[in-house]
């Protein structure tokens, strides 16, 4: 009997291969053995760069296979299909042109796995990929390279599955070593945690078992590590950032996402002792993390405690992104949208500023004018009003392109709107520190100084950074008052020192240089740019004890 035509695939036949922005929209699914991950991206085709429309995750427990047989049971099958059914038609109302499908250890493992994906082509009309370990392993090192920012350093990237963990050694460059292990917490749950919680012998038993199988995965990735790396340890996906999300639910200030959270080892082997000594009822208990993760979380922590200890790391990151978002990186790769990863990595803290400026209908033009004179006056008044070494450059850069996206909400008091935006906006390749820090640079462009009673600089805890933020602050606070006019009128910005006769600084001019008029016109007169960086004389003096003096200079 022929397939029963699916009237949703017609309508995914039909979508439009771009909105009239020019954005275009693909769906990615990741069949997983304890979870079907669903992901909705807008892609950017001019700036390179994605952002996630929507966002869904089911546990379906294609890993809970027949123990005689080893196929995926009725029950998981119906509770797959019925799951991506939902995510198809998801997909498809939001004008997805293409959905990209990779299942993973459960299918390929399952002798009848590969009648389970005929059987979504033909119904569904889903074809799905059924990706090999190493493949796996590439595309999450791909979604991982989408949102964590390498520079020149190496990384270990550990991602836990249900069914198998992922550990790859990658750099800015590309994947040096990429492995996968068949051992996940749906897995180890079901062969090996039938007495809960375990007994000292059993988890003994367990532990012993874990390592004799990473081990070979270990040595191969260190193998290809050259003399005096020592890798930053990334970890993804659901037992990691159940950890993170236990660990930061104890902090003073809990993030508002686990993306860039470190975790120490110390702590984690201290969650790892609690939760091992928990009964399931227990786990469960605890807000931190669903029920059904409480239920493989044990044997997925001592696989997260157990590599850390074997790759000799005392530290992990948390990335959000892994398979899923691979896929897509993978697509704009296929299609044509990225030149190559490697020009997609370098330039992801640029692209996703930008992206996050655009979302928030920014002026693009002004902002660069603003982020053009902010990094004049960082460049000329080092040693004198800052002594920053660097960072902080690259930050006032971010804050001074997102500086006016509050005006997206509501023109009064925006600086406080553009904090809230930021702040709970997707920056990627910014540590968590690095993302307060932008949003609160641009929160303090405009009025009051910062105040110890202000949520955004509470958050910002260590003094380093705060003076950091305080300083990049009030250049860009001076680089956004020459923002007066909508068509550029400043064509140079110059700084020079005022000082007493023992050469101390009392102060310093800003010199300003209007461009060359336009034929038939007078020279422009910048007054009001003058005017406007005059205003800001008081707070100068009292931010620095130096005086403000401005000057125009002669056409």
């Amino acid at each position: 009997m022929p397939p029963i035509p699916d009237p949703a695939s017609a309508a995914l036949a039909s979508v439009p291969a771009t909105t009239p922005g020019g954005e275009r929209r693909v769906a990615a699914i990741d069949i997983g053995t304890n979870s079907i991950h669903l992901l909705v991206a807008a892609i950017d085709p001019a700036l390179g760069s994605f952002s996630v429309v929507v966002a869904e995750k089911s546990t379906t427990r294609l890993g809970e296979r027949d123990p005689e047989t080893g196929d995926l049971t009725p029950e998981a099958i119906e509770r797959a299909f019925l799951t991506l059914r939902h995510c198809r038609d998801l997909a498809t109302s939001h004008g997805v042109e293409q959905i990209v499908t990779a299942a993973t250890s459960a299918v390929r493992e399952a002798p009848n796995g590969r009648s389970f994906l005929q059987g979504l082509q033909d119904q569904l009309g889903l074809a799905v990929d059924l990706v090999s370990g190493p493949e796996e392993a590439r595309l999450i090192y791909l979604g991982v390279l989408s949102g964590l920012s390498f520079g020149d350093q190496p990384y270990f990237i550990l991602d836990i599955g249900g069914g198998s963990t992922e550990l790859v050694l990658a750099d800015g460059r590309d994947a040096r070593a990429l492995t996968s292990t068949r051992i996940g917490a749906v897995r180890l749950q079901r062969e090996f945690c039938r007495e809960d919680p375990l007994t000292p012998a059993r988890r003994g038993f367990l532990e012993a078992y874990i390592q004799g199988a990473m081990d070979p995965a270990v040595a191969e990735v260190k193998r290809e590590l050259r003399p005096g790396e020592k890798p930053v340890l990334v970890a993804t996906s659901g037992t990691a950032m159940a950890m993170a999300a236990l660990a930061s639910a104890q902090d003073p200030n809990p993030p508002l996402k686990l993306d860039g959270y470190r975790l120490g080892r110390a702590r984690l082997d201290e969650i790892v002792e609690r939760l091992v000594a928990m009964t399931p009822d227990q786990r469960r208990a605890l807000t931190a993390i669903n029920e059904r993760r409480a239920e493989i979380i044990v044997p997925g922590a001592l696989i997260l405690q157990t590599t850390m200890e074997i790759l000799q790391v005392r530290e992990l990151v948390v990335c959000e992104r892994a398979l899923r978002e691979g896929l897509i990186v993978d697509w704009m790769l296929r299609n044509g949208l990225l030149v190559d990863r490697f020009t997609f990595q370098s330039t992801i803290r640029r692209r996703t500023v930008l992206h996050l400026a655009r979302t928030y209908g920014v002026d693009t033009d002004r902002a660069a004018r603003v982020a053009s004179h902010a990094l004049s006056l960082y460049d000329q008044t080092r040693g004198l009003l800052h002594d920053d070494d660097g960072e902080g450059r690259a930050l006032l850069w971010a804050a001074a392109q997102l500086h006016a996206c509050g005006k997206h909400v509501n023109i009064a008091a925006y600086h406080k709107h553009t904090w809230y935006l930021i702040r709970h906006g997707e920056l990627l390749g910014y540590s968590e520190t690095e993302h307060l820090m932008v949003a609160a640079i641009a929160r303090y462009h405009r009025r009051s100084l910062p105040k110890k009673r202000h949520e955004s600089w509470q958050l910002i805890e260590a003094g380093q950074h705060r003076h950091t933020v305080f300083t990049m602050a009030l250049l860009l606070r001076l680089a956004a008052a020459l923002d007066r006019r909508p068509a550029p009128g400043i064509a140079a910005i110059t700084v020079s020192a005022d000082t007493d006769r023992a050469l101390q600084p009392r102060g310093f001019t800003i010199g300003l240089q209007a461009g060359p008029p336009a034929v038939g016109e007078p020279p422009l007169d910048l007054s009001l740019e003058e005017w406007s960086l005059r205003s800001c004389a008081d707070l100068v003096l009292e931010a620095t004890g130096l005086r403000l003096t401005v000057r125009q200079a002669s056409p």
